[in-house]
Formats: structure tokens, sequence, C-alpha cells
């Protein structure tokens, strides 16, 4: 059975943020705690070793998997900073127009730095990213 990688864990956010190599890196880690946990009013939580997540759903998919994750998070990596937000959600591509110097993956945005993006539309991207989410996985 498939056993679900990326969880909750309670390692401390402000450790992994300290430990994270580059100065720059670190500071826009800080920058972006902040923007993430006063936008989306969850207290952030690690999730496996190096993603920062806000809140959470669970998620079931028609084939039977099922698990959870987190509404929204980031993660300050060795060459980019990644930014998590839901997959499938056709306003995203709309918001990241306006979004600044990024490159897109499936659920990844990736950013070099905090001044290359309009944090305004960031704060857009992650209220739209979870109403998507809980749109889609109501909570009963």
């Amino acid at each position: 059975m498939y056993e679900q990688k990326t969880k909750e864990t309670n390692h401390s956010v402000i450790e992994f943020i300290e430990a994270v190599e580059s100065p720059k890196k670190r500071e826009d880690a800080y920058k972006l705690l902040d923007i993430f946990t006063e936008t989306t009013g969850h207290e952030a939580k690690m999730w496996g070793p190096s993603i920062i997540g806000f809140g959470s759903y669970h998620y079931k998919y028609p084939t039977g998997h099922e698990g959870d994750a987190p509404l929204v998070g980031f993660s300050p990596r060795k060459a980019k900073i990644s930014l998590y937000f839901a997959t499938g959600d056709t306003k995203r591509e709309e918001l990241l127009q306006k979004f600044g110097k990024h490159t897109s993956g499936k659920a990844c945005v990736y950013v070099n730095k905090v001044d290359d993006i309009d944090v305004d539309v960031l704060k857009e991207l992650i209220t739209q990213s979870i109403s998507f989410l809980q749109d889609l996985y109501p909570t009963t």
C-alpha cells in the first residue's frame, strides 16, 4: 500500500529556516513566513523535511488514494524558492501573468527571490489556492 511521504511533522519551522545556508534565502524565507501566516491565518508547520505548510486538507482521488496536504506552502531550496499552490486551478494562470519573474510546474511556482515578485499577487495566489481547495475538498 502507498505510504504518503510528505506528512505534517513537529519539527521547528524556525530551526529549519535558520539552517538555510544562504543568508538572502533565509531572509526571504522569513518574509514568506510572515506573508503566508498573515494571509492564511494558519500557523506554519513543517511537512516532511523541507516544506513549510499552512493549513491542511484531506484529499481522496477516484482511484481510492487519499491523504493530507498543506493548503499552501513554500520551501527555500538551494536553487530556487518553491511555492506550493493547488493544481488544476485555472485562475492561478491568470494571476501568474502579473506575478513577476518565475517559472512554474504542475504544483509548484519557482522564484529566485521575493524581490522578483509582486507580493500583492502572491497574497492573491495564496487566497485563491485555498478557496479552490476548500471548494474541491470541503470539510465535513
